[in-house]
């Protein structure tokens, strides 16, 4: 096809060349222009002869293989074609419909807001040497990092969208027949365009069933997955019977996961959803015109929070961010597997090295407490690849591993797909999944992969063609596939190809394999800890992660009247419930512990328990320059056990804390501690520092941020050291700037991103009063004079620092400076000024200030203040939005002539015997909800559950259910699917079925 530019007004075409009709259609076009603003297209989808071609230019000689969709980049909005690509092979020739793939090479960026960049090539740009460096934006396109990631070729497509290349033979056997062929219909965990695709695929849904198989015939829409995707034919010997050999295809695809997505050392872990970083589904077919095989494993981190911050090296610094937080993530992540693939055994490659230690210790544990839940569908080997190696060479891991009863128990257990060519029956499937990792699931993972591969592949040739086991063509395609793959996905995460592929190409290990491995270390650790920034931002950019990003919609007036109606209508599909959270921070003066915190953390009887202790702490350790440059994390674990022994042991308790996550600069540390039957509500937590001591060199003045969602609405917590001395208040007004505009975390949030923020910080602001007047004003509790005389106060009212922040009403005398040990002020030779340099500051409608005050502790030159806040959490319900969103789009489509749209839409309510999920009766001082005779405290004993009764996945919102469900009902739509899944096992003595796509947006 091809692609042409209109000017007036600005306007896009897609049109399909002769040679791509088919059955003696007419040609078609596609046609896009800007809408109202830079997040809105208009597109048309006509016949070429309807199409005005007389003002136009030919934009791509070579023509374009399709369009990825429509991104919005700084303010712009630009259509993604690929403009060139080269065929792989077919992955499996003996079908009637090719299932040919293609890797792309290039792909262009067209805007259709602005002419700026249309001599401006996207993808050459990047690297030109006429590129002029002192003005570097004047040359470089938007879309040029973009570009960049895409045209990296390891992203792939197939060649007639009628087949799925996202999804494994399993999942494309299961289909119903009427959706085999939709290009709808894929699996969106691998699809890596669906963000810039999702207006085009939506348009296509609202064509009518002519119009839409037409715009499938044209195959304008491309869906890509990012991996690697290999091909190759052979001849093997035949029967004696038969003269002619059989040709056989071999062929290897791996899909890498898009929902945590990102570069070695910026992604890690898990997050709340239960996606792990660098997932990978591996199927491995071999098809010959008799059978098709395939077998599907997957690689993934480590399911738990865990990351590595800083300047890494060779020696890799882990920090677990969330242990005791980990365990819901890690029951979703597990859930997902075995719902997809049935039972699961986990291989953890990891060594005995501290850090590796600590890592597979953890997930040992972990997955220990969530087989009380999932039984036998869950198990693991632990198996040290590198001790391994030491003691007898690559050559002994395939011969211990084929020794291991585990593991060959499950290859027996698991077995493989196999469908007859010709008819497409199922003959056996496989039952089960193994799931491999290592630190980065890279080189270790890939060489146990390939183990495992051919293992199950000389199953399959034992039973059908045992003299193919002999073939060394077979072996040598086999090993160039896993080393070809080894490289790919090596090169998407870390930026090299893998280690050990010399091995894994030839079966020995050579001194030029052990050069390159070397040279690959040393390139791995320069591009992960100096370049990969730059590609995470990118590659969020082109997921739709960052967070001021806005999916470009297709102008459609229905469904803009329906979004704009929802959203006006909020409570109607929300509710709103109280929390308390405790605020406090303290300057500790590099003190350890030494007396109770009880008067600091429950300063009165009347206050609730809060879900969450939200702590700040400032010169956790001394300010030394030694600590400067490397600060010992151990002061701050002996106070997150001090603080968590007091929350356990305190009287009359009742609720467990746990640590949801911590962070430190220096001496600024801030802790989060939260209810333990909170952790599966609280999401998206993250942790960032930024310094501004010495010009924002030094750490020894700075803040540390939280951030994380509780149910449906944010929270950004932030605690600071700014400048002291009593005269630098332009110095403190400068680090708050500094913090408020460069504290970042992920995906481009900001502290100006979330909905409430609550500053906790020693801001060294003081009071502007003689030392003796404000000594006897403090004594005498005359607040008010010393309230005005106080320097934060002056900057918050001339809008120079925190503007748009409130404090609540200072009465406490100031919290600084007392001599060591007792209540009086400073009287060292310095004489200090006392004043409220500890200070807790807040901005958000939903936070409610019940207390603001200081305890009366003496274990530092500071006293320690504290906040409660009640602030109202929004909880959506996602059942009862996607039923109302139907019910106004309903009504819109039958609107009748003269009736007035917006009066239809707010008279529409949702019916009265309409219910989400049964819900108890509302609590009282009296009893709560949760607290039945049944499950006493609410809590639920998961090895009471009767596994059998819950081999069949129903919707739990189902009214026919034949589980009533004793656990309050989680408000997002992943704790819904963590419950369901958790005690609702599918049954895998079925075939498993095809999961529908994802629908269109619900508006």
């Amino acid at each position: 096809m091809y692609l042409y530019l209109g000017s007036y007004p600005r306007t896009l075409i897609l049109i399909t060349s002769p040679s791509e009709e088919r059955d003696g259609k007419p040609r078609k076009a596609l046609v896009f222009r800007a809408g109202v603003n830079s997040t809105q297209a208009v597109v048309e989808f006509l016949p070429k002869d309807e199409v005005d071609l007389l003002n136009v230019v030919r934009l791509t000689q070579r023509g374009v293989k399709g369009c990825l969709g429509m991104i919005s980049v700084e303010n712009e909005l630009f259509l993604a074609v690929v403009t060139s690509a080269a065929e792989v092979g077919n992955t499996r020739p003996s079908e009637t419909a090719p299932e040919a793939v293609a890797r792309i090479h290039e792909v262009a960026f067209y805007s259709l807001t602005s002419s700026l960049w249309d001599d401006i090539d996207a993808v050459s740009n990047v690297d030109s040497p006429d590129r002029d460096y002192n003005n570097p934006q004047a040359y470089e396109h938007p879309c040029a990092p973009l570009s960049k990631i895409i045209s990296s070729g390891t992203f792939y497509y197939a060649l007639d969208s009628s087949w799925d290349l996202s999804s494994r033979l399993t999942r494309r056997l299961a289909r119903d027949p009427k959706t085999f062929n939709d290009i709808g219909t894929f699996d969106e965990r691998f699809v890596w365009n669906e963000y810039i695709a999702r207006s085009l695929l939506d348009f296509r849904e609202r064509l009518d069933p002519l119009e839409r198989d037409d715009f499938d015939r044209c195959q304008f829409i491309i869906l890509t997955i990012q991996g690697y995707v290999g091909v190759f034919s052979m001849a093997l010997p035949a029967p004696p019977t038969n003269g002619s050999p059989t040709i056989a295809t071999l062929s290897l695809i791996s899909r890498l996961g898009w929902k945590r997505a990102g570069t070695r050392f910026n992604t890690r872990g898990v997050d709340d959803d239960g996606n792990c970083a660098n997932f990978v589904e591996t199927e491995t077919l071999f098809g010959t015109d008799q059978h098709c095989t395939s077998y599907v494993q997957a690689r993934g981190s480590v399911p738990v929070f865990w990351e590595q911050q800083g300047l890494q090296t060779f020696g890799q610094r882990i920090q677990i961010t969330r242990p005791h937080a980990s365990q819901p993530a890690f029951e979703r992540h597990f859930v997902h597997l075995t719902e997809e693939y049935g039972p699961t055994h986990a291989i953890n490659l990891l060594g005995t090295k501290e850090n590796e230690a600590i890592l597979s210790s953890a997930y040992d544990r972990h997955l220990r407490i969530a087989r009380a839940g999932l039984g036998d569908e869950l198990s693991i080997t632990h198996f040290d690849f590198h001790s391994q190696v030491r003691i007898g060479g690559h050559d002994s891991v395939m011969r211990e591993l084929r020794r291991m009863e585990a593991i060959t128990d499950h290859v027996d257990s698991f077995g493989f797909t196999m469908c007859d060519t010709s008819s497409h029956d199922l003959i056996t499937n496989q039952r089960g999944i193994f799931r491999t990792n290592c630190l980065d699931c890279l080189d270790r993972t890939n060489f146990v992969q390939d183990i495992l591969s051919r293992t199950t592949l000389e199953q399959y040739l034992l039973l059908v063609r045992r003299e193919w086991i002999h073939s060394n063509t077979l072996w040598l395609h086999h090993r160039e596939l896993w080393a070809e793959n080894g490289d790919a996905l090596s090169k998407i995460y870390a930026g090299t190809g893998a280690l050990n592929t010399s091995y894994t190409r030839s079966g020995k290990r050579t001194l030029a394999g052990v050069f390159s491995d070397a040279t690959k270390s040393v390139s791995r650790a320069y591009i992960n800890n100096f370049q990969d920034k730059a590609k995470q931002t990118a590659i969020d950019m082109f997921l739709g992660n960052m967070n001021s990003q806005r999916q470009v919609t297709i102008f459609d007036p229905i469904h803009d009247s329906v979004r704009a109606a929802l959203d006006k209508r909020l409570p109607e599909y929300s509710h709103n419930k109280r929390c308390v959270i405790f605020v406090g921070t303290w300057n500790l003066n590099g003190r350890a512990p030494s007396e109770s915190l009880i008067p600091w953390l429950f300063p009165r009887d009347s206050f609730d328990d809060p879900d969450m202790f939200v702590l700040g702490f400032q010169e956790i350790v001394p300010l030394t320059a030694q600590q400067i440059v490397q600060a010992d994390p151990e002061k701050r674990r002996i106070w997150e056990g001090k603080i968590l022994e007091t929350l356990d042991r305190r009287h009359q308790k009742k609720s467990d804390y746990v640590l949801l996550r911590s962070e430190q600069l220096v001496g600024t540390a801030l802790m989060v501690f939260v209810k333990s039957e909170l952790t599966a509500v609280i999401r998206n937590v993250e942790a960032t520092t930024r310094k501004t001591g010495l010009r924002g060199m030094s750490g020894n003045k700075g803040a540390a941020g939280i951030r994380l969602q509780y149910h449906d609405t944010t929270f950004c917590f932030i605690t600071a050291h700014l400048a002291a001395g009593h005269a630098n208040v332009e110095e403190r007004n400068m680090d708050y700037r500094t913090i408020e505009t460069g504290l970042h975390f992920l995906k481009g949030k900001t502290i100006s991103s979330h909905e409430n923020v609550i500053w906790l910080a020693d801001t060294n602001y003081r009071i502007d009063l003689e030392n003796e007047a404000v000594r006897t004003l403090a004594e005498s509790n005359s607040f008010d004079t010393l309230f005005a005389a106080d320097q934060l106060k002056q900057a918050m009212d001339a809008g120079i620092a925190f503007s748009g922040y409130e404090e609540g009403p200072l009465l406490f005398r100031p919290s600084y400076r007392y001599d060591l040990g007792t209540d009086n002020y400073d009287s060292s030779e310095k004489m200090r000024i006392p004043a409220w340099t500890d200070r807790i500051l807040y901005r958000g409608l939903q936070l409610d200030l019940s207390a603001y005050s200081r305890a009366e502790l003496k274990g530092s030159d500071h006293k320690p203040v504290f906040a409660v806040f009640r602030p109202s959490i929004r909880i959506i319900d996602p059942v009862k939005r996607a039923a109302l969103s139907r019910l106004l789009l309903d009504s819109v489509l039958h609107t009748e002539p003269g009736e007035k749209l917006d009066d239809k839409l707010a008279s529409m309510v949702l019916p009265e015997d309409f219910h989400s999920n049964e819900l108890p009766p509302p609590s009282s001082d009296e009893q709560t909800w949760w607290d039945t005779p049944d499950l006493p405290n609410g809590v639920l004993p998961i090895l009471s559950f009767n596994s059998h009764l819950y081999r069949h996945s129903k919707n739990p919102f189902e009214e026919d259910s034949s589980v009533d469900s004793p656990l309050s009902s989680s408000p997002s739509s992943s704790d819904e699917e963590l419950y369901s899944a958790a005690i609702m096992t599918p049954d895998r003595t079925t075939p498993v079925t095809r999961k529908h796509p994802s629908p269109p947006p619900i508006y």
